[in-house]
Order: C-alpha cells, then structure tokens, then sequence
C-alpha cells in the first residue's frame, strides 16, 4: 500500500475517554475519520468506575473547547463553568453526549491487543514508514478483528494497571493472598454495602496523594456520622510528614483541591486518621481475622480490618510491544516528556504546556496522550490532555504551524504540588488524575477542615 492509500485510512483511537474523545473531535474538525477502539461497555468507562468522586478542576476546565464547538449544534448546553463535577457528571454531562456525536465513529467493547505496522514486526526496517499500521482488537465474545490505520493515538489512560502496595513497586508478600481484603480505588461510602465494609473498622490508606487524601477526608466524614463510629484510618506515607505533605491550602490556584489537602490534615489532626511514616510496604500478614502491614525496616504496625492502597498508576504498553517508541526507563514516558514531568523535579504546576514535539517517537505516526503519556508520573490535568491532543491532530493533518504553537496558560503556583501537594523528591508513587475532592468537603469534617484546618 503506498503513501496516498494509507492517508485514506482513519486515525485509529485508542480509548473513549475524555483525552480520546477530545482526539476525535479534533479530527473531525480537522476533516479527518477518528476510529475509536473502546475496551469498556460504554464512553468513558475508566472514569465511571470513580463516578463518586468529585474533581478539583472546575467544568471550565474539563471541556475541551473543540468538543464544546461540535457539541454546540445539538442544543448541548456547557455546565457552569465554576463549579465542580463528580465523575459521573462529568461521564453523563460531557463526555456520553460528546460520544453521541461521534457515533458509529467509536467501537465499544472493543480492546486493543496489537498495534505493529503491516507485514512489520520490530525489526523489520525496509520500507517500515511506508506501511500502514495494522491494529488488532479482540471483543468480548471472542471475536477478533484487525484495523488499517494511517496513524495511532493511544489515549487509554493507566487506570486499569495501579500500582501495589510493596515500597519496591512489586507487590507486598501476602498481598495476593489478602486480596479480598485490599483495594485500590477511593471507596464510594455512599453505597451501603461498601460503607458497611469500613464502617466502624480500622483501615490502612497507603499514598499521598489526591486520592489519599479523598480516602482519609472520606473516612474521616463516616466516623462522625450515626452508623460510623469507630471509624479509623492508618495513613501509610513512604516519607516523614513536612510542610508540604497536605498541599498548597489556600496558597493553591485550584481551590477545591488546596481544601481537599486541608481535610486530610484535619483527619491527622482530630484523631480520625493515625500517620504512619517512613514506611515502606514489604509484607502484608494475617494476625488472626486481620492484617498486619510489614515494612522493609521491620516495623509493623497495628492490626487493620482492610487495606486501600492508592500509590499511583503505570501504562500498560504491552500491546505496544511491537512499534519503536522512546519512553524514558524511569517514568515510562516520551523520553523528550520526561524531563519536564519527572516528579523528582518538578509538580505538574511546573511543567509547560507541551505537545507533538515531546510526544513523538521513532515510529512516526504513533503518540501517547493524556494519562498514558505521562508513565508512571502523576499530577496530570485534563487541560494538560486537551493542549496535546490539540498539537498532535495538527500534525497529523499538516499543520505543523498550528502543532508547534502553545495554546494553554497553566497556573504555576500551587498547581499539584512545587510547594505543594505532590513534591515528592525520590519517590514517584503518588497517584495521578485530575480529580479528586470528596462530596463530604461540602458538609461535615471536610468542611470543617476546608474552612480553617491549616
């Protein structure tokens, strides 16, 4: 197939959320054919599994403005910019009507298991940039089926690959074994049964970040509710609490999260929550009906009824295997990225916008965007997404002007971290997202804390 045939070809999305949906309408607007290759049942899957949790970034903040001029014509109206969305308003009041528009354009149910170029494996270099890629989906039946594609932008994110408990980033021993008893995701206590599973119980919250302090300021609201007393938290930090361990406060240009940092203090500091320094997960035990957390040191601490580990997230790159991308051996990331995102550097208020130029690999064609793009990093915005997805449609469809520009204004203090929430020197297990503030912020401890915990 020659260079004109494959420019016939669509661009092939990997992932419907808000970074690939914002891909699509961007080709769209470019006059280019997205096909978006989908794993989960529905657009936006990933961030329906957290559908409880609110953002920290406003709606202003999380539409992209493409998306917002093709929505336009079908009476969508944009939410008020300044305030807040759960998860699951941002799923059913952006991105499912922003799917709708792209109809047949997306493919639901569709997960990716190879992407190479045609006739190519790795290896192969005659006459590799004149192939089309070839992207190859498996649906839950078991039927398989391959794609031709002119190029491939993978914006299927990290959240279905988080990270374990062990300080090593292995698994802790025993933690398999204890794994009815762990979880790694901010618990929805709205929901009765799961409320039921930490109510009045001792639960450890390894990590220190956004979704940590979720967790903390979550568990915190339960205990002093009527069904929740005796609710506790042991907060697991691999490092000694300092200054910076609870964020920016109100020094933070996004607000709702500044608040949510102060809520965790305020669980530290009214005895909901006990934290546990220094501590690096080795071994997960059982102690009778409960667990006992082992560090590499030898510490242990006391028993718990459950374990919420939430250090972070890693790219699965496993059915990239096949193309020559650049990813830095630390981070996982474009290795021209990585230095701009390197958590032992910087915070996400340090990075500068960026786009194809940090994004482009050996094999021209294939990008990484949104929350795939950032490796093992954490702290990314979805403001951050939009601006890449933007410069790299434009390189696609040759407007290499337009690619080169920047587009985007970022605040460059207190934004997830420097001073702040997520400076982690020598430790890159903090979670990443642009979310997250408990509902309870509004109404009980959390607006306690939010109000003058610091």
């Amino acid at each position: 197939m020659n260079i004109t045939a494959t420019d016939q070809l669509p661009v092939v999305v990997v992932g419907a959320g808000p970074a690939g949906l914002a891909t699509a309408a961007h080709l769209v607007d470019r006059g280019l054919e997205p096909l978006v290759l989908e794993a989960g049942a529905r657009a936006g899957a990933a961030v329906r599994e957290w559908s409880h949790v609110r953002l920290f970034s406003a709606w202003g903040e999380v539409v992209d403005p493409v998306a917002e001029k093709l929505l336009a014509p079908t009476g969508w109206v944009k939410p008020d910019s300044d305030t807040y969305p759960t998860g699951g308003d941002w799923a059913d009041g952006y991105l499912q009507p922003l799917a709708d528009v792209l109809g047949d354009r997306i493919r639901l149910g569709a997960r990716v298991t190879g992407v190479s170029r045609t006739g190519r494996d790795r290896v192969v270099d005659a006459d590799r940039g004149r192939q089309p890629f070839t992207v190859h989906v498996r649906y839950g039946d078991g039927r398989e089926e391959r794609f031709l594609a002119r190029a491939v932008i993978d914006a299927s994110g990290t959240w279905s690959t988080p990270s374990p408990a062990g300080g090593d980033g292995l698994p802790a021993l025993g933690e398999r074994a204890a794994a009815g008893r762990v979880s790694y995701r901010v618990p929805d206590l709205d929901d009765p049964a799961v409320r039921a599973r930490y109510a009045g119980r001792r639960t450890a919250v390894i990590g220190s970040g956004a979704s940590a302090f979720t967790t903390l300021a979550s568990l915190a609201a339960l205990a002093t509710s009527a069904d929740g007393s005796g609710t506790r938290a042991a907060w697991i930090l691999r490092r000694a609490v300092s200054g910076a361990t609870f964020g920016g406060g109100s020094a933070d240009q996004l607000p709702a999260r500044g608040a949510l940092g102060l809520a965790a203090r305020a669980a530290v500091d009214e005895g909901y929550a006990e934290a546990v320094t220094g501590f690096r997960t080795a071994a997960i035990e059982r102690e009778g009906e409960r667990l006992v957390l082992v560090a590499e040191d030898g510490r242990r601490t006391g028993p718990v009824d459950e374990v919420i580990v939430l250090t972070g997230f890693r790219p699965d790159l496993t059915f990239l295997d096949e193309l020559r991308l650049d990813l830095d051996e630390r981070l996982q990331a474009p290795v021209a990225l990585a230095p701009l995102i390197d958590p032992n550097q910087h915070s996400c208020g340090t990075v500068h916008p960026h786009g194809v130029k940090e994004l482009s690999h050996p094999e021209e064609g294939v990008y990484l965007v949104g929350m795939k793009s950032y490796g093992r990093a954490p702290s990314f915005l979805a403001l951050t997404g939009y601006e890449q997805v933007r410069s790299v449609v434009a390189a696609i469809a040759g407007d290499h002007a337009s690619a080169e520009r920047v587009e985007l204004v970022l605040p460059e203090t207190g934004v997830c971290g420097g001073a702040g929430l997520f400076d982690r020197p020598a430790d890159t297990t903090t979670d990443g997202g642009c979310c997250a503030i408990p509902a309870e912020l509004r109404t009980g401890v959390g607006a306690t804390a939010a109000s003058g915990g610091c």
